[in-house]
C-alpha cells in the first residue's frame, strides 16, 4: 500500500516537472491535436482490421480506403448532375429564344429540372429540415420553459403532460403527423413540400421536451440573491427575464438545445428512412435496397458524414454558448 502511494506521488511529481519544463503551447497542442489524432488513428486501425475480416453477401465490409473512394465518386456524381442541370436549362432557354424569334406572341414555358438528387443535395436537404424543426421547437420550448420555471403553479399543471409525452419516440408520431399534414396541407401550389413539413414537425416534436425541461430547471434554480436584487430594484417582469433570468439560465438552456439538436439529427435520419422523405436517410435506404457492389461503401460513407455533421452541429452550439454566456471561465463540454 505504501509503495503504491509513493509510486503515485512520484508519477504526479514527474508530471508536474514535465509540465513546468514544457512551453504552454506545446502542452495545448498535445491535448488538442496529438491525443485526438492518436485516437482517430487507433480507430482507423481497428476499422481496417475488422472490415478485412467481415464478409457479407455484397462482399467485404467497407474500410477507410473504400469510403474515401466513394467520397470522390459521390462528389463527381454531384458535379456531373450540376453540369446536366445547367445544360438542361441552357437548351430550354435556346429553344424558347428560337420560338420567340419566330413567333413574338409565343408564351415561353419553363420546366424545372427533375434529375435525381445527389448525395450533396440530400445533405443540404437534411440540414435545412433539421435546423428548421429545431428553430421552431426553440421558439416554442424556451419561452414555455421560462414560464414553467418562474411559476410553480404552471409547472404543477404542465409537468404531467411533459412526463407523459417525453418518453414517446418521435417516430411514433410520424404516421399521425403524415396523416394530419396530408389532411390539412392541401394547397394546389404549396410553398413547401409535404415531405419537408412532415419531417420538420417530427423534428420539432423531438426537440421540444429536452429544451423545456432544461430551461425550466435552469430558471427554477436561479440564485436567490439575484432574485432579491431584482425585487429590491422593482424590475418589470420583462426586464427581470432579460437582465436576470436569461443570462443566469444560458448554460441550462444551451444544454437542452445541444441535447435536442443531437436527438433531432438522429430522429430525422430515421424518419427519412421510414417515410422515404428526401434526405440522407432516404439515400441510405435507397442504397440498401439497391444492393450493388458499391452499396455498402456508399452507406458507410453516409454514416461517417452523418456523424461528422452531428459533431459539427454540436460544436457550433458549443461555440454559440461560449459567445453568449456571461461566465467565460466556465468549462463547456
Amino acid at each position: 500500500m505504501m509503495s503504491s502511494l509513493i509510486a503515485q506521488l512520484i508519477t504526479r511529481k514527474n508530471e508536474s516537472v514535465i509540465k513546468a519544463q514544457l512551453p504552454p503551447f506545446v502542452i495545448h497542442f498535445f491535448k488538442t491535436v496529438t491525443l485526438p489524432t492518436i485516437g482517430i488513428l487507433v480507430f482507423l486501425l481497428f476499422w481496417t482490421v475488422g472490415a478485412n475480416n467481415i464478409d457479407t453477401s455484397l462482399g467485404k465490409f467497407p474500410g477507410p480506403v473504400q469510403v474515401m473512394t466513394q467520397v470522390g465518386n459521390l462528389y463527381n456524381e454531384h458535379v456531373e448532375s450540376r453540369a446536366k442541370e445547367s445544360a438542361f436549362y441552357e437548351r430550354q432557354d435556346n429553344r424558347n429564344q428560337a420560338r420567340l424569334a419566330k413567333d413574338p406572341n409565343y408564351q415561353a414555358k419553363t420546366r424545372t429540372y427533375t434529375g435525381r438528387e445527389t448525395f450533396v443535395d440530400q445533405i443540404f436537404t437534411s440540414l435545412i429540415t433539421v435546423l428548421s424543426g429545431f428553430l421552431v421547437a426553440a421558439v416554442i420550448a424556451i419561452p414555455l420553459g421560462i414560464a414553467i420555471g418562474l411559476s410553480k403553479s404552471l409547472n404543477t399543471a404542465v409537468n404531467p403532460i411533459i412526463q407523459i409525452f417525453k418518453p414517446v419516440s418521435p417516430l411514433a408520431w410520424l404516421p399521425l403527423v403524415t396523416m394530419v399534414v396530408s389532411a390539412v396541407y392541401t394547397s394546389t401550389d404549396p410553398m413547401f413540400a409535404k415531405s419537408f413539413i412532415v419531417s420538420m414537425i417530427t423534428v420539432t416534436l423531438c426537440c421540444i421536451w429536452p429544451m423545456v425541461i432544461n430551461t425550466s430547471v435552469g430558471v427554477a434554480s436561479l440564485n436567490s440573491d439575484w432574485v432579491n436584487v431584482s425585487k429590491v430594484l422593482r424590475l418589470p417582469a420583462l426586464t427581470h427575464i432579460q437582465k436576470i433570468v436569461l443570462p443566469a439560465s444560458i448554460p441550462a438552456i444551451f444544454t437542452g438545445m445541444r441535447l435536442s439538436l443531437g436527438i433531432a439529427w438522429m430522429v430525422l435520419i430515421a424518419a427519412e428512412m421510414l417515410a422515404q422523405n428526401p434526405g440522407l436517410g432516404k439515400f441510405v435506404w435507397d442504397e440498401f435496397q439497391n444492393g450493388s457492389s458499391d452499396s455498402l461503401s456508399r452507406i458507410m460513407t453516409a454514416v461517417i458524414v452523418i456523424g461528422l455533421i452531428g459533431f459539427l452541429l454540436d460544436r457550433t452550439m458549443l461555440q454559440l454558448q461560449r459567445v453568449l454566456s456571461w461566465d467565460k471561465t466556465t468549462e463547456v463540454r
